[in-house]
């Protein structure tokens, strides 16, 4: 689905990809992992062309990214990030509808996406008539979500969508997006800094370190076979000794 081909990239003299090479296999949910300033947002960032490597290149569905093209490729790509990244002056269902309006679909075939992706993602209907600083900030991030799938995309881009709510609210939606996940069958990559996140919501986790891939593969193989010491220092850093890793991901 997608790859990453000897990716670089720098800002000013700060090189935050030295030469990232990187395959993300198509219907699993891949998940960048790793400590802050690793690498992880910038590499989902290039994945949607919201900026463009230095050297090297990405090719979605063997498509190099080119910005004389990501238009159209992004209709085929969902991406969200945390508190769903709305726009305050209109309501939810305006801002999960303004794409879908700008594409010239109509009212009902509309109204039916949206009442479908409000039962997927267990979001009460009456939420979408309210401005984003009217909801929770689950409500929210549900809205991006739907805002993210509205198009039907390939691939869904996640950027630490969870970061900001609480444990309550963070274990009901990640236990949702699981759901999710299992029921469309889509590509998935998720960015976040929480192992037992990773551990449950993903197929394949990458774990990084200054822009560069240290191990990759099952939470089983980041616990029973790690490739370096960083991994087990890693692992153990944000291990919690009441919710052992291979249970989360069993479950």
């Amino acid at each position: 689905m997608l790859l990453l081909r000897k990716v670089r990239k720098s800002f000013g003299d700060q090189v935050a990809i030295p030469g990232l090479d990187l395959t993300i296999s198509a219907g699993q949910t891949t998940v960048l992992i790793g400590p802050s300033g690793c690498g992880k947002s910038t590499i989902l960032r290039l994945m949607i062309g919201l900026i463009w490597p230095d050297k090297g290149e990405v090719l979605f569905e063997g498509e190099k990214l080119k910005p004389e093209s990501i238009r159209s490729l992004r209709h085929r790509i969902g991406y969200v990030i945390q508190e769903g990244g709305l726009f305050p002056h209109l309501t939810a269902e305006a801002n999960v509808a303004l794409l879908a309006k700008h594409l010239k679909w109509s009212k009902d075939r509309i109204e039916a996406r949206i009442t479908e992706l409000a039962e997927l993602t267990r979001l009460p209907r009456e939420s979408l008539s309210r401005y984003p600083s009217q909801l929770s900030g689950g409500q929210r991030q549900r809205i991006g979500l739907i805002r993210a799938l509205m198009l039907d995309p390939d691939l869904i881009l996640l950027d630490e969508p969870m970061g900001a709510l609480d444990p309550l609210i963070r274990s009901d939606l990640q236990s949702d997006l699981k759901e999710i996940f299992n029921t469309l069958e889509k590509t998935v990559v998720l960015v976040t800094h929480d192992l037992g996140e990773a551990a449950y919501l993903g197929d394949t986790l990458v774990l990084l370190r200054g822009g560069e891939i240290v191990q990759q593969g099952s939470i089983q193989e980041l616990l029973h076979s790690p490739a370096e010491p960083f991994v087990k220092e890693f692992v153990q850093a944000q291990r919690n000794p009441f919710e052992p890793l291979e249970e989360i991901a069993e479950n």
